[in-house]
C-alpha cells in the first residue's frame, strides 16, 4: 500500500509540476491507478471517441457521456490489468509478427496494405495508432488462452452427449432418395423358396455390379408396390422410411447398392440415387515436418532466418539430415525428438502462415524459412490425403461448441477475479 501511495505521489506531482502552463494548455493526466500501471485521461477520451464515432456510423443511440465515461474507465483497466500480465510473462509481439497479422486481416478484407492504410486515414485513425492497438490485442489474447485454458475442463460424456444432439437434428433433415427391388417369398415359404429367393437376390447384385440398369431391372423382377416405376420410391426422410431400411443406408454413399436385406416379404435391394440434408465432409490431410528457431536477444530474427535457409542447403546437398537438424536445433518440444515430424493433420490446425506455406509445397519439397507467431520454420510436406471426417468434424464441432462457451464463462470469471485482487483507484479530476 505503501508503494501504491508512493506511485501516486510521483504521478501526482509530475504534473502539478507544470501547473504554471495549465492555465494556457490542458495537459494529460492521471485518470485511474491501476496496480503498478495507469489509466491516462486521453486514453479514456480516445476511447469514448471511438465508440461515438461507431454508434454514429451504425446509426446507434448511446447512454449519456457520464455512463460511457465510466464503461470505457471500467474496459481499459481490464485491458491494463492484461497488458501488466503479459509483460510479467514476457509475451512480446515482434514486428514482423505484427506486420504479418495486419496483412492478414487487410487480405481478409480484400484489401491490399495501402488500401488498409487509406481507409484508415479516412476514418481518422493514425496506422501508428491502429498497429499498436493491433499488438495489444493480440497480446490480451495471449495472455487470455494462457490464463483461461487451463481452467477449461470438457469431459467425453459432455462430447458424446452433445454429438448425439448434433446428429439427431442432422437426421430430422435427412433425405435419401431409393431405388427398391424386392424379391419376394411365396406365401407359408419353405427352406428351399427362401434358398431360391436369396439367390435370385445374389444374382441381381451381381448384375447390378456389372453394370445392368436398375430400373429395367425392378420393373421386370421386383415384387415391390414401385416395380412399375423402376423401383423409385421416390424422397424418404431417414426418420420415416422402415428402420431396416434406415440402419442398412446410413453413412452410405450416392450409388451405393444395399443388400440383400431379408425381411418377412422377401430379400430387398436398395441403391440410393440421391441424398440431401446430409453433412458429408471429406479433408485434406498433410503429412509434414519442420524445424522451428525461436529469434532472441541473442538470435536476431535475420540470423534465424538465415540458419535454416543454410539447413534447407545443406539437407537438399545431401550433407545433412533433416531429422538430426530438427533433433539438434529445432525448439518444438512436440516433434523435435521426432525429427521434426508432424504426422497426418488437417492444415486449418495450424497458424495462417504454417498453413499457407504447406499450400504452396508438393510432397517432398521445401519452403524457404517461414515466419509464423511461434518464429521461423523450415517446413517440408511429405505427402498429402483425402480423408473422410464427418464423424471426426463431428466431435470436433461438438467440443469446440463446448469449449467456446467454457472459455467465454471462464474468461468474464477470470477477468473478474483478476480485478477484484488489483489495486485501483479512480482519481477524479
Amino acid at each position: 500500500m505503501c508503494m501504491k501511495f508512493i506511485i501516486r505521489a510521483l504521478m501526482l506531482g509530475a504534473i502539478l509540476s507544470f501547473s504554471s502552463m495549465a492555465q494556457e494548455v490542458m495537459l494529460d493526466r492521471v485518470a485511474v491507478i491501476v496496480d503498478q500501471g495507469v489509466v491516462l485521461e486521453s486514453e479514456i477520451a480516445a476511447l469514448v471517441k471511438e465508440v461515438k464515432r461507431n454508434a454514429e456510423a451504425n446509426n446507434q443511440e448511446l447512454p449519456s457521456d457520464r455512463a460511457l465515461r465510466t464503461q470505457a474507465i471500467e474496459r481499459l483497466i481490464t485491458k491494463n490489468l492484461q497488458l501488466q500480465m503479459a509483460e510479467r510473462m514476457g509475451i512480446q509481439i515482434s514486428d514482423p509478427q505484427l506486420e504479418q497479422t495486419i496483412g492478414n486481416i487487410a487480405a481478409n478484407q480484400n484489401a491490399s496494405m495501402e488500401q488498409l492504410r487509406t481507409q484508415l486515414a479516412a476514418e481518422g485513425i493514425a496506422y501508428d495508432d491502429y498497429r499498436e492497438d493491433i499488438r495489444e490485442e493480440i497480446i490480451m489474447g495471449e495472455v487470455r488462452r494462457a490464463n483461461v485454458r487451463r481452467r477449461v475442463y470438457i469431459t467425453p460424456q459432455e462430447i458424446d452427449t452433445l454429438m448425439g444432439l448434433i446428429e439427431q437434428q442432422g437426421a430430422e433433415q435427412a433425405e435419401y432418395r431409393l431405388g427398391h427391388i424386392l424379391i419376394g417369398f411365396p406365401a407359408d415359404p419353405t427352406d428351399e423358396d427362401i434358398q431360391a429367393s436369396r439367390e435370385r437376390a445374389e444374382k441381381v447384385i451381381s448384375l447390378l455390379e456389372s453394370g445392368s440398369d436398375f430400373t429395367k431391372i425392378a420393373i421386370a423382377s421386383s415384387s415391390g408396390n414401385e416395380a412399375l416405376e423402376g423401383g423409385d420410391m421416390g424422397w424418404l426422410n431417414i426418420n420415416a422410411m422402415p428402420t431396416l431400411f434406415a440402419e442398412a443406408v446410413q453413412n452410405k454413399e450416392v450409388d451405393s447398392l444395399v443388400g440383400p436385406i431379408r425381411s418377412g416379404a422377401g430379400f430387398h435391394i436398395l441403391k440410393i440415387v440421391d441424398t440431401r440434408g446430409i453433412e458429408k465432409v471429406t479433408v485434406q490431410e498433410v503429412n509434414s515436418r519442420h524445424i522451428l528457431v525461436k529469434p532472441s536477444i541473442i538470435l536476431s530474427e535475420d540470423k534465424a532466418k538465415d540458419m535454416l535457409a543454410g539447413f534447407k542447403a545443406d539437407v537438399i546437398a545431401g550433407e545433412a539430415e533433416f531429422e538430426e537438424l530438427a533433433k539438434e536445433y529445432s525448439e518444438d518440444p512436440g516433434s523435435a525428438l521426432r525429427g521434426g515430424d508432424l504426422g497426418w493433420s488437417n492444415p486449418d490446425n495450424y497458424v495462417p502462415a504454417f498453413k499457407d506455406a504447406l499450400a504452396n509445397l508438393e510432397p517432398g519439397e521445401f519452403s524457404e524459412p517461414v515466419r509464423s507467431v511461434h518464429g521461423w520454420h523450415l517446413i517440408q510436406l511429405i505427402e498429402r490425403r483425402v480423408d473422410d471426417a464427418t464423424d471426426k468434424r463431428k466431435e470436433e464441432k461438438a467440443y469446440q461448441l463446448i469449449f467456446n462457451r467454457k472459455f467465454a464463462e471462464e474468461t468474464e470469471n477470470w477477468l473478474r477475479e483478476m480485478r477484484d485482487a488489483a489495486y485501483i483507484e479512480v482519481i477524479e479530476s
